[in-house]
C-alpha cells in the first residue's frame, strides 16, 4: 500500500510527505517562524478574531465565560463568530515555543508564514495533547486550551488523566484542571471531586480542582464542595472548600457555616 501511494504520488508531481504526513509530521517538518492551521471549534465557542474567546454561546450571543489574551476573564461585550479556531505557532529550532488561540476571523498576509491550511479538528485536538504531555513550557500549557476549543472530540477524560500524570509539568497539570471544571456533565465533577480526594497528588492541583468544582452548576458544584468541606482529611483543602462555597451564597453553605460556628 506504501508503495502505491508514493507511485502514485510521483505520478502526480507530488511530494510523498505531503500525501501521507500526519499533522505532528507537517509541524515537525515546517521550517523555523511562523506555522499557521486552523479547524473546527466545538458549539458553544465564538471568538472576535483576535484575543477574544467566549463559551457557552448561542445564536450569535456570547456566553458568561469569556477570555481575553489567554489570561484574563471578562464579563463584557464582544464580538462572536463561531470559528473557525486559528492556531499561530512559533517555531525555533524545530521546537514550538509559543502557542496562540483565535477563535474566528481570518489570517492576515505575512512574509515568512507556514500555512498548513485547515485540519481535522480530531487530529488537531490529539496532537495538542500529545504537546501538552511532551514539555513544561509556555507552548506545552497554551496547547490545553487549543485542544479544549476542537469540535467533535470529547476531551476531558484526557484533561483528567493529564492532571494525574506526575511527569508532566505542574503548570500544565493545572491547566488542565481548570478546563476540566469548564467541562459539561455529571462525570467530570465526579472526576474533579476524585483529584481533590487523592492525597497522593501535589496539593496545587487538588485545591485547583476545589476551584474547578466552584465553577460547576449549583445542583451538583454546591454538594461536592460540601462534602469537601465535611470530609476532606487536608485542612488546607478544607479551606479551599469553605472559601468557594461561602462565594455561592448558597442555603446549603450557609447552613454547614452555621453548624460549624454553632459546635462547642
Amino acid at each position: 500500500m506504501t508503495r502505491t501511494i508514493l507511485a502514485l504520488a510521483a505520478a502526480l508531481g507530488v511530494s510523498a510527505p505531503a500525501v501521507a504526513q500526519t499533522l505532528a509530521q507537517r509541524v515537525a517538518g515546517a521550517p523555523d517562524g511562523t506555522v499557521r492551521l486552523s479547524y473546527a471549534a466545538r458549539p458553544g465557542v465564538c471568538g472576535n478574531g483576535a484575543g477574544t474567546i467566549s463559551f457557552d454561546c448561542a445564536d450569535g450571543t456570547c456566553g458568561r465565560n469569556r477570555i481575553r489574551d489567554e489570561s484574563v476573564w471578562d464579563a463584557g461585550s464582544c464580538q462572536c463568530e463561531a470559528g473557525p479556531v486559528r492556531l499561530a505557532l512559533t517555531v525555533a529550532n524545530g521546537r514550538i515555543t509559543r502557542l496562540r488561540s483565535y477563535v474566528g476571523g481570518r489570517w492576515r498576509p505575512a512574509a515568512g508564514v507556514t500555512d498548513l491550511g485547515t485540519v481535522s479538528a480530531v487530529e488537531a485536538a490529539r496532537w495538542l495533547l500529545a504537546l501538552a504531555r511532551s514539555g513544561g513550557d509556555r507552548a506545552a500549557e497554551q496547547a490545553v486550551l487549543a485542544a479544549v476549543l476542537a469540535d467533535s472530540v470529547t476531551v476531558w477524560p484526557d484533561l483528567v488523566r493529564l492532571a494525574r500524570e506526575s511527569s508532566v509539568a505542574l503548570r500544565v497539570r493545572t491547566q488542565a484542571v481548570f478546563w476540566l471544571g469548564h467541562a459539561a456533565g455529571e462525570a467530570a465533577t465526579r472526576d474533579l471531586a476524585d483529584l481533590v480526594g487523592d492525597d497522593a497528588l501535589d496539593r496545587d492541583i487538588r485545591e485547583h480542582a476545589v476551584f474547578a468544582l466552584s465553577q460547576q452548576p449549583r445542583d451538583v458544584g454546591v454538594p461536592a464542595l460540601l462534602q469537601i468541606a465535611r470530609t476532606n482529611r487536608d485542612p488546607d483543602v478544607r479551606r479551599k472548600a469553605f472559601f468557594w462555597l461561602g462565594q455561592t451564597r448558597d442555603p446549603r453553605a450557609l447552613a454547614l457555616f452555621e453548624e460549624v460556628l454553632s459546635r462547642p
